[in-house]
């Protein structure tokens, strides 16, 4: 039911009208409504990889690289992705799909021989080499592919560190496979080995390819 406020009746309890009492107890309290609407939002707590990105829903959002490691509180929304540490904001992104891809902003990336932590690129080249030549050859493949070799730490990381559920060897293989039809992904990996196909024979004719050599592409000197 609407209230005329200009209803100049005498409220017989109080003895005054409600005009009086909208102006004396309602008027003061009275805020202006917001400037933007309201924006349902989601927080999560994350932590961020040693690649300095932050996984929500299978994308990968950057944060300035002194977070890596660090626990974050992201939120989302339905068209961003606002990431916290220790209440302030560090980054902001529009959001983006899981298309497994990263979302990068070129003021969070550190040179491409900064370190992290204890971890180099160096170090992952000797640590994918000790568990076999196809480990340290997709990892190798999988940083040269990158825009930002630090964008491939995750992937190489998790390729390493398989052989903590599996054998060395059946990890190499499962490299050697990823190799032969071109995978670049520790999911694939990954797959590989839970499905069992490092064991099988690979297909008939199917060789692993000759290194591209073309003066575009990054060699080993790269890294150093």
């Amino acid at each position: 039911m609407l209230v005329d406020l200009n209803d100049t009746r005498v409220l017989r309890r109080v003895g005054r009208t409600r005009r009086q009492l909208f102006e004396e107890i309602d008027h003061p309290a009275l805020r202006p409504l917001p400037a933007e609407r309201y924006v349902f939002a989601e927080w999560r707590i994350r932590r961020a990889g040693l690649d300095y990105h932050v996984d929500i829903d299978k994308h990968y959002y950057s944060v300035p690289y002194r977070f890596a490691r660090e626990q974050v509180e992201a939120r989302i929304t339905a068209n961003t992705i606002e990431i916290f540490h220790k209440g302030e904001r560090i980054a902001a992104h529009r959001r983006s799909s899981g298309n497994g891809k990263h979302t990068t902003t070129p003021e969070h990336m550190p040179s491409s021989h900064r370190r992290f932590a204890d971890w180099t690129i160096e170090r992952i080249s000797r640590e994918a080499s000790a568990i076999g030549s196809d480990v340290a050859l997709l990892c190798e493949r999988i940083l040269a592919d990158r825009p930002h070799p630090e964008q491939g730490y995750r992937a190489c990381l998790g390729i390493i560190r398989l052989v903590k559920a599996f054998e060395r060897e059946r990890v190499n293989a499962a490299c050697g496979r990823a190799l032969e039809i071109g995978a670049r992904t520790y999911g694939s990996v990954r797959s590989i080995l839970d499905n069992n196909l490092d064991r099988s024979p690979a297909s008939a004719g199917t060789a692993s390819p000759e290194p591209i050599h073309h003066s575009n592409i990054r060699g080993p000197r790269y890294y150093h």
